[in-house]
């Protein structure tokens, strides 16, 4: 099939450097959001997050008429959803109204030869379900699950996670391997050839879409057990009175041990939230998974237990909590620990000082908060009558502390 267009459906953190990857190799994006600001900000060569390298080749490729950003779903020859899945309720079920909601935006717009490709982070058959939802709007048109296996359908579907380190998505959508889990050998074929104009260095690995869905499952799923490890390791030395961060040092130098290191726990749109999927979908048998979810969302209560500990012999302490995205050096605050640490300070009534180098204001759950406040790291370290290192920021570790009281859950 000869892709000439492609429509990105979600232009966040994945759908915006996606889409100005691809128009780059001089293919037309129509980029697709709901948010109108978020879409006037694209068309003016702007960006609206923080990701190096993206506002200069978003700037160029609009400049060039690669790119455009709508806010209706427009015709193209492949469509790519990178639309968000979170979990609702205690039980962690998949939510995947944004999926549904983007199949039936763009199924007025498919027609014989179309491709969609579902990039979302997913629990395993959420690509079969979108095809279902797009032959309950269009059932004019074929789809994989309609046709007999002799049969092209009218309309392909794949799936191909996306697998990006924050920071560093321009180069690893270019350099990384790409997973391409067609619901057919067609659509398998035709998603290669789709990825294989902006995947220069990486391979596209072929598979059926149960598999390449389980497989980011999977990838994030071994991180959370490996952080969990780390992070149990803290709580264990910091009880027995042992430096965890010399000890992991020391275990690291046997040639087949590589602890990771820990923190004040686990965040982000993938680590902190896709192993749930796996649990949900299979509670008797996600042991360790499961526990290792449980260990790293008790971690951010032993640290605010230990900042409480430091704050017993002083009155009215005023605490500044430095970083609050969840990872260094990036403005992303999505399933923050650092984040979540520093509400849960606030709302205890303690006065916070936030510093987070990489926002201009705090987010609008904090508005009704009266007694935390966004400052300098300089502010934060005169006013502060303790200090808590959350996130590892460059800015954090170039600084010389010379205050008392400093709790470092990071090891700067």
């Amino acid at each position: 099939m000869k892709i000439e267009t492609i429509s990105v459906i979600g232009l966040g953190y994945i759908g915006l450097p996606t889409a100005a990857v691809i128009a780059n190799n001089g293919i037309r994006v129509k980029g697709i959001d709901i948010n109108q600001t978020t879409v006037n900000t694209i068309n003016q060569g702007k960006i609206h997050i923080i990701e190096p390298g993206l506002e200069t080749l978003v700037k160029h490729v609009v400049t060039d008429g690669y790119l455009s950003a709508h806010t209706q779903t427009q015709a193209a020859d492949a469509f790519i959803i990178a639309v968000p899945t979170p979990f609702i309720g205690d039980n962690h079920q998949p939510d995947l109204t944004y999926i549904e909601t983007a199949a039936n935006a763009l199924a007025p717009q498919l027609k014989k030869g179309n491709l969609v490709v579902l990039e979302s982070t997913s629990p395993i058959g959420a690509t079969e379900k979108m095809a279902a939802w797009l032959q309950a709007a269009r059932p004019d048109l074929s789809f994989p699950h309609t046709c007999m296996k002799e049969d092209t359908p009218d309309v392909l579907i794949a799936h191909c996670p996306e697998r990006v380190l924050p920071g560093q998505v321009i180069r690893e959508l270019v350099e990384n391997d790409r997973i391409i889990g067609g619901m057919d050998n067609a659509s398998t074929q035709a998603a290669t050839a789709l990825y294989q104009t902006f995947v220069k260095q990486g391979q596209c690995i072929a598979t059926n879409a149960r598999t390449a869905e389980m497989a980011k499952l999977t990838e994030n799923a071994s991180r959370d057990v490996q952080i969990a490890f780390a992070n149990e390791l803290s709580m264990i030395c910091d009880k027995q009175d042992i430096d965890v961060w010399e000890l992991i040092k020391l275990a690291n130098l046997h040639p087949r041990v590589n602890i990771l290191q820990p923190g004040a726990g686990v965040g982000g749109h993938c680590i902190a939230v896709d192993p749930w999927f796996i649990v949900n979908q299979n509670p008797d048998e996600a042991k360790l998974i499961h526990q290792a979810r449980k260990t790293n969302e008790l971690k951010p209560k032993w640290v605010i237990n230990k900042i409480e500990e430091a704050c017993k012999s002083i009155d009215n302490p005023t605490i500044a909590c430095l970083g609050l995205s969840f990872k260094p050096d990036i403005d992303d605050l999505r399933e923050s620990p650092a984040l979540n640490i520093t509400q849960a300070l606030a709302l205890k009534g303690y006065k916070v000082l936030a510093v987070e180098p990489h926002i201009q204001n705090l987010p609008e759950k904090f508005n009704s908060l009266e007694n935390i406040q966004l400052v300098s790291l300089e502010t934060a370290l005169e006013k502060a009558d303790v200090i808590t290192v959350l996130v590892k920021h460059k800015a954090f570790i170039r600084y010389p502390f010379e205050q008392e009281n400093v709790l470092d859950f990071v090891n700067i």
